[in-house]
Parts: structure tokens; sequence; C-alpha cells
């Protein structure tokens, strides 16, 4: 079967850029974003082994969640300096490898990741979406896991880690954040209803609707009265955290197919950034072109393990 895989490219890049610290190029320019990127997504490919593969970066912020909610992503701070011109260079590695990417003007990329999912699904393909962000748990469906990079195990997650992880099932996930609210996409909750308590309103009611419809039955006083006066922002959230997988997104399984990489191309990058042990693997022939360089060879960079 067909399986593809969807990297959530911001996340990682971030993720890289802060797991290694210190690396730069033979000219003095930052690497680590760059480095760390190459080897987790090398690991990622090496634990999915897809068929197909894409990497989706963020182009904005939607304009519909900004008119809903003005603050909504507002807290964020800038880019690190010295990730940004790292990003334009994890695009440079992945043209050269021959991975699909995007990145529209205006499209968050975790609405573009369930909009491709949704396409996949429709063809019958396996898909693993790539990315830490709890959002994407709504999407976990029997052909959908998650690979979270914050579960050492590796596991990719069914909805048996959802369960585990919010309480309640893939489908009550909207709900959930709905309710908790999102403090990391600057969403306000509903005050005093936690994780667990909205896990236990959802297993209950089994929806936001049905809660609503149903409001007088909720046990705690206070509780009732907190949902009571937070029910427009509850609607509200569902519309914020709720993706928006009716994109117009280009499918093409021969676009998204894996398959080898310019080695050429690979070889000359990696040698204007300073990796020799990954150059040397891949001229050895253990990058098979498509530059999976999980091991970590001699040379100048850094021993850096487990970034998943």
């Amino acid at each position: 079967m067909a399986r593809i895989l969807i990297v959530d490219g911001h996340a990682y890049a971030y993720r890289a850029f802060y797991a290694i610290r210190s690396l730069s190029s033979p000219v003095g320019q930052p690497t680590n974003a760059i480095y760390g990127f190459i080897k987790m997504f090398a690991k990622m490919r090496a634990t999915v082994k897809p068929t197909h593969s894409i990497v989706v970066w963020d182009g904005g912020l939607s304009a519909e969640r900004q008119v809903a909610l003005p603050r909504y992503k507002a807290q964020r701070p800038e880019m690190p300096a010295d990730l940004g011109p790292q990003l334009d260079q994890i695009g440079r590695y992945l043209t050269a490898a021959n991975v699909a990417t995007f990145c529209g003007d205006g499209i968050e990329a975790d609405d573009y990741i369930a909009c491709v999912t949704r396409a996949a699904r429709r063809v019958g393909w396996e898909v693993v979406v790539a990315s830490a962000d709890k959002d994407f748990m709504q999407l976990v469906a029997p052909s959908v896991g998650l690979l979270n990079p914050n579960d050492k195990s590796e596991a990719i997650w069914t909805a048996a880690q959802v369960h585990a992880k919010a309480g309640v099932e893939p489908e009550q996930i909207v709900d959930w954040l709905s309710l908790v609210g999102d403090s990391v996409d600057n969403i306000p909750g509903v005050p005093g209803v936690g994780p667990k308590t909205a896990a236990e309103l959802l297993r209950q009611f089994g929806s936001v609707a049905e809660l609503y419809r149903r409001l007088d039955e909720v046990k705690s006083v206070r509780i009732r009265a907190k949902l009571h006066a937070a029910g427009s922002d509850v609607r509200r959230n569902q519309e914020l955290v709720r993706l928006q997988d009716d994109l117009v997104c280009e499918f093409s399984p021969a676009a998204l197919a894996e398959q080898p990489g310019n080695v050429a191309q690979l070889a000359e990058l990696f040698s204007e950034w300073g990796f020799r042990s990954m150059r040397a693997e891949l001229e050895a022939g253990g990058g098979d072109a498509r530059a999976r360089l999980v091991s970590d060879g001699a040379g100048s960079e850094p021993r850096q393990k487990n970034l998943l």
C-alpha cells in the first residue's frame, strides 16, 4: 500500500535549530538547523518507509482565523535571526534530494497538511504526519497516524495514543481543544476547565453541541456557570481549531513519489556547509542518493543523537 510521509517543516526546523546550538559552515554561516533537519528527516524516512513524501511550510496566518480572533498566534516571538537564512538552505537540500515541498501565501501548514491527508485517504493511501502539534490528533484514523517527535518510543500514533494523551477519541479532539484552549496558538479555553475536566465532559456528553444542549445536566454548578459564560468563545474556538482540509491542494502521486536525489547537487551542498561525513557517506553509497544519513559518521559535525 502507498504510504505518504507529511512533514511539518517549520516545526522540525525549529526543533533542529534548538537541538544543535553551535555549528557553522567553512565561511562562518550557521548550519545547525540544516544539519539537524537533514538528520531528523533521514530518521523519519527510515522509520516510516514512505513511498511518497512532502514537507509543508507555513505561508502565513489564516485570514479567517485572524478575523475571528485578532490575537490568534500574536504572542509568538520573532524567528531567531540565525534560523531564517537556514530555511532557504533546507529548501535547497530538499530540491536536491527530490523531495516535494509546499508553501503558500496565507496558508497555514496545518491546513495544507490536512488537505493532503484527505486527498491521500481518498485514493486509499496510508498517511503519517510528522509533528508534535496536538491539532493533528484530530486527523488520526485507521489509515492516518502521527509521528510525534516528543514520543521517544518512535511509535506511529493511532487512536490509542491519542486517547492516552487527551482522554478522548480523535473525532473529539476539536471539541476537547475548544474547551481547553491552546496557549501555543493564543486561543483561550473555558476558565477552570482543564484537559481532564474537558475529557470527562466529552465522555459524558459526546460532543460540545450535546454538552450545550444538555448544559443543565453538568453536576458542578461552578463548571456549568463557566461553560455558560464561555459558550460563544467555545463555538468560535471550534472554527479556530478545526483544520481546513477543504483547501485547493494539488495532489500528484508522481510529484510526491520517493525518488533518488541528485548526488552531485547533494555532495556540493554538503561541501558548502562543511558536512564532510555526510558527503563521504553519500559518495560511498551509504546515502543511496536519497541521503538517508541516519548513522553518525566521522567528520567535523556534532554527534547529535535522538533528535526525533
